[in-house]
């Protein structure tokens, strides 16, 4: 696969990182798509969730699909005939952007866990950096889906007027303990891998076991138990499918978790995942708010924001983007708040694109 289309913005360096440290040498990778116009008013930027890359749909330079493809496009629901839309990859993600996997310039070596604290404030301060160095000073429109819709709130809120309208995408303004304790057994299972050696592993030497059920814990809670039980009811695995150990696969819905954890074992790197995992449990709007959610999602101006939640989302339950729609319309904004019934939980958003699209294209179109 190429990755053409992949470019890069360098950050300041020394670049601050909010719970202290810095780094040196720093970058972020991008993509983009359609044109921007000559007023430079017509500017969508896509903050995504914790491992996609900015390959959010394909293009001239990099056909391959991209993670939200049935949405990005000409005449599609982000009409890249009419938006320059860009996708930032997270500062701290392994798909390009500076991460834990990076060369630490001080040692020639990879950081590892020498990396600095991360937080998605500094997600979203880096993403402002690569904004602006397209010469863009307001998005027509910020799209944060997941932890992206959190650094999105982070964006908004630490550069005030930098954004007209806001899309907010099956997210929260804090990470309630549920969700919380479901990262918190993913990076233990990472941690007690004897591979991962305190972040000192070797590709030939890879915590797998750790990186497999840390993705399983994570797919579990991206789906809801309606759509488990759709999907798979009881059914059992054919006798062939099955191995020989003892408490081994013995359930169809086993086998769909393996196939899932298979694939994406090494397409990320473990310290990455911990850092930003992490990020996500440190984000909350109320310290923007003397401990209020609420007084902290005030401090957000905007003209217009849509705030998109699942009522079978158990990570981002849909009383938290009730919450951030209260907030951003105490604030001023003209807000619709779209609840929508998909079984598919979380995961919604890339999957029932019908309503999705609908929603979406609906606001950008009247923008």
């Amino acid at each position: 696969m190429t990755h053409d289309a992949r470019r890069y913005c360098p950050l300041p360096s020394p670049f601050a990182m909010k719970r202290g440290g810095t780094l040196r040498e720093a970058r972020v990778a991008y993509e983009t798509w359609g044109e921007l116009n000559a007023a430079r008013d017509n500017a969508v930027l896509i903050l995504t969730g914790l491992s996609p890359s900015a390959h959010a749909a394909s293009n001239a330079d990099d056909p391959a699909e991209g993670w939200w493809e049935a949405m990005i496009g000409p005449g599609k629901a982000i009409d890249t005939s009419r938006w320059f839309v860009i996708c930032v990859n997270s500062l701290g993600s392994d798909k390009g952007s500076t991460c834990a996997a990076s060369i630490n310039p001080a040692t020639g070596e990879p950081y590892r866990l020498d990396f600095p604290e991360l937080s998605l404030e500094d997600v979203a301060n880096a993403a402002h950096v690569a904004v602006k160095s397209l010469g863009i000073d307001q998005l027509a429109c910020l799209i944060g889906c997941s932890m992206g819709g959190m650094s999105a709130l982070a964006y908004m809120v630490l550069h005030p007027g930098s954004v007209r309208a806001h899309i907010s995408v099956d997210t929260a303004p804090q990470a309630q303990p549920f969700a919380i304790a479901i990262r918190s057994l993913q990076r233990e299972a990472i941690r007690l891998d004897p591979h991962w050696k305190h972040g000192q592993y070797a590709d030939d030497d890879y915590p797998v076991d750790g990186m497999s059920i840390a993705r399983k814990l994570g797919v579990i809670t991206y789906r809801s138990a309606m759509e488990w039980n759709g999907r798979f009811a009881r059914i059992r695995l054919d006798p062939e499918q099955r191995d020989d150990n003892p408490f081994g696969l013995e359930f169809e819905v086993e086998s769909y978790l393996e196939g899932h954890a298979q694939r994406f074992v090494h397409t990320f790197d473990p310290n990455s995942y911990l850092y930003l995992s992490r990020a996500s449990d440190w984000f909350d709007m109320a310290e923007y708010g003397n401990g209020s959610v609420l007084e902290g999602l005030k401090r957000i101006k905007l003209a217009k924001a849509m705030v998109i939640g699942v009522s079978t989302d158990i990570l981002f339950p849909l009383e938290q983007q009730e919450q951030i729609a209260d907030g951003l319309r105490a604030a001023g904004a003209a807000v619709d708040f779209v609840a929508l019934n998909s079984p598919q939980g979380h995961d919604a958003f890339l999957v029932d694109i019908p309503n999705y699209s609908r929603a979406i294209g609906g606001f950008l179109g009247a923008l």
